[in-house]
C-alpha cells in the first residue's frame, strides 16, 4: 500500500523564524572559542558562532594592549578563546578582547600561586622609594623594600629576575603585592637539613639566646644551646654581628622555626665561653666526632 506524505514548503520566512528561534545570545564575560576569519589594520574578526562576526579591537589583542602585526598574531583559520565584552549591536555584532581573558587567568594564576605558596620569577621593571614595581606573569605588582632581601641598591635590580612569593593577589583593587624574602627564605629552608653546619651573623640577642642570619633565614641558638656548661647571660658568648658557626638541630616547617646550637661542637663542657674562636676553627672536625649525640638527642 502506497502512503501519501505532505512535504509542506519551507519558505524564506520560515527559513528566517527558524533562525530566529536560534540561541544566538552571547553574554558580557562569556567566553568563547572562535575562528580568524578577516585581519584588519583596526582589528581581527572571528566566527565565533554567531549571526554576524565578532571583532576583537586592536587594543585588546594583546596583554599589554600595545599594536604590533594582527596577522602575525593571529594568523587566518586559527581559533583561539576570546571574552565578550560587549552586548550584539543592532547587525548581531559583539566585541572581542583576549587582553581581558589573559588578564583573567593571570590574575586567577596568581591567586593559585599563593594558595600553593609557591615560589616563582618576575622581572623588575621599575622602582620607586617604597621598593620595586615587577612584571608577574603580565601583571603589574609590587615588591615593597622590607620584603627584598637585598635593599642596598633598588636600581641595580632593574631587567634581573627575582624568586618571589605572593603576598596579596586582589583583582577587584588591581593589588598584586609580592615578597622576595619569602622566597629566599622558603628556598633556603628547604635547602637545610639536621645536622648541617652553617655559617651565619648574629643579628640579634635576647635573655632567651641569639638570632642568627645565614642563607636568607634566621635561626635561634638558644642559651640552653650554646655550651654544655650553663649560660645565664648571652652577652657573655656572643655580640651581635658577630660571625658564628652553629649546627642545624631541628627545623619546624610548620611555625617557620630553625633551631642551632654550638654545643654539639664543643670537646669540653665550656669551650664556647673560654675560647671560641678555636671552637669555631675546628667545626667541621668536631661535628663530625660528635654528629652521633645529635641523633641520640
Amino acid at each position: 500500500m502506497n502512503a501519501t506524505t505532505n512535504i509542506q514548503p519551507f519558505s524564506a520566512d520560515d527559513f528566517a523564524n527558524a533562525l530566529a528561534e536560534h540561541n544566538y545570545e552571547f553574554a558580557v564575560g562569556q567566553t568563547v572559542k572562535g575562528k580568524v576569519v578577516s585581519v584588519e589594520s583596526s582589528g581581527i574578526y572571528v566566527d565565533i558562532g554567531a549571526k554576524s562576526l565578532g571583532f576583537l579591537p586592536i587594543e585588546e589583542a594583546t596583554l599589554s594592549g600595545a599594536s604590533r602585526s594582527n596577522g602575525d598574531a593571529f594568523p587566518i583559520g586559527n581559533e583561539y578563546e576570546f571574552l565578550i565584552i560587549s552586548s550584539q549591536n543592532a547587525d548581531g555584532e559583539v566585541k572581542l578582547s583576549v587582553r581581558r581573558l589573559l588578564f583573567k587567568q593571570a590574575w586567577q594564576t596568581l591567586r593559585d600561586y599563593q594558595a600553593e605558596s609557591k615560589v616563582f620569577e618576575c622581572r623588575v621593571i621599575g622602582t620607586n622609594s617604597g621598593g620595586v614595581i615587577v612584571d608577574s606573569v603580565g601583571l603589574r605588582g609590587f615588591v615593597p623594600r622590607s620584603h627584598l632581601s637585598d635593599t642596598s641598591d633598588l636600581a641595580k635590580l632593574i631587567g634581573k629576575m627575582l624568586p618571589v612569593m605572593v603576598l596579596e593577589a586582589d583583582e577587584t583593587r588591581k593589588k598584586l603585592v609580592l615578597s622576595n624574602r619569602q622566597a629566599a627564605k622558603l628556598a633556603a629552608m628547604n635547602q637545610l637539613a639536621k645536622g648541617q653546619l652553617i655559617t651565619g651573623r648574629v643579628s640579634n640577642i635576647r635573655p632567651f639566646g641569639a638570632f642568627v642570619e645565614f642563607a636568607g633565614v634566621s635561626g635561634l641558638l638558644h642559651v640552653k644551646e650554646m655550651s654544655q656548661k650553663p649560660v645565664s647571660d648571652p652577652t657573655r658568648v656572643f655580640q651581635i654581628n658577630d660571625m658564628i658557626k652553629a649546627v642545624v638541630v631541628d627545623i619546624d616547617e610548620s611555625r617557620d622555626r630553625i633551631a642551632l646550637s654550638t654545643k654539639i661542637l664543643e670537646l669540653h663542657a665550656g669551650e664556647m665561653l673560654d675560647n671560641s674562636a678555636q671552637v669555631f676553627a675546628e667545626a667541621e672536625e668536631r661535628l663530625e666526632k660528635n654528629i652521633s649525640k645529635l641523633w641520640e638527642a
